[in-house]
């Protein structure tokens, strides 16, 4: 579901959200933290760690809005081009600089949606050992906060049907942190600015994820 001009709609992601806890808590036992920590309106940008291919799908399972992921373009194809498109997806050429996946972004957070962002740029430990600056600038050209969120768990052990996926029924954490604001509350877009934001951004999230281990024993 595309809103005029093919922008990503509410609606669409309110139904990858329905998809996504039909499909996450029939197949696995999602234990979710800290949910009302997310705000329950206006624009928002949730940080999520990323080591294993469910974990997009986990927190459009368990999140308490329905979320916009920006998805690497790779993802987009055959039937999941026009099913990612449909449930409210961003297709995101990480290659180069997509205009866009930018303006489609922006257009989220400024309808008041949430965007998901997964900030390391791709899939790896899911430490938050490197940061890509998207983030930081959706986040001080929006001026949405930012929530932390870390998915421990996915890839502990793996399925013995299907070893791209974790076993059936085992429990996956989903951990969501306090807001908070990227910027330093000048409303500076400088490349110095961007740059003083990652590093904010980064001790943030890496801080939240240690407390989620802590809490989950993970």
């Amino acid at each position: 579901m595309t809103e005029s001009g093919g922008a990503p709609s509410e609606a669409g992601a309110a139904v990858g959200r329905r998809i996504g806890i039909g499909l996450m808590y029939g197949l696995w036992r999602p234990r979710v933290l800290g949910a009302w920590r997310v705000p329950s309106a206006g624009p928002v940008i949730l940080a999520v760690n990323h080591s294993h291919g469910i974990d997009g799908p986990m927190l459009m399972g368990t999140a308490p809005r329905p979320v916009h992921f920006l998805i690497k373009k790779e993802a987009f194809v055959g039937p999941l081009d026009p099913f990612l498109r449909g449930i409210g997806q961003l297709k995101v050429d990480r290659d180069t600089t997509d205009r866009k996946a930018i303006t489609d972004a922006l257009g989220v957070l400024d309808r008041g949606g949430v965007l998901g962002i997964f900030p390391e740029g791709t899939r790896g430990e899911g430490d938050f050992a490197s940061l890509r600056a998207g983030l930081a600038y959706f986040a001080v050209r929006s001026g949405a906060p930012v929530v932390p969120v870390a998915v421990l768990g996915s890839t502990e052990r793996h399925s013995r049907l299907t070893p791209a996926v974790p076993p059936l029924r085992s429990r996956v954490d989903v951990v969501f942190g306090d807001a908070f604001e990227a910027g330093d509350g000048s409303g500076r877009r400088t490349r110095k600015a961007l740059d003083e934001a990652t590093v904010r951004i980064q001790e943030r999230l890496t801080a939240h994820l240690a407390q989620a281990r802590r809490l989950t024993g993970r």
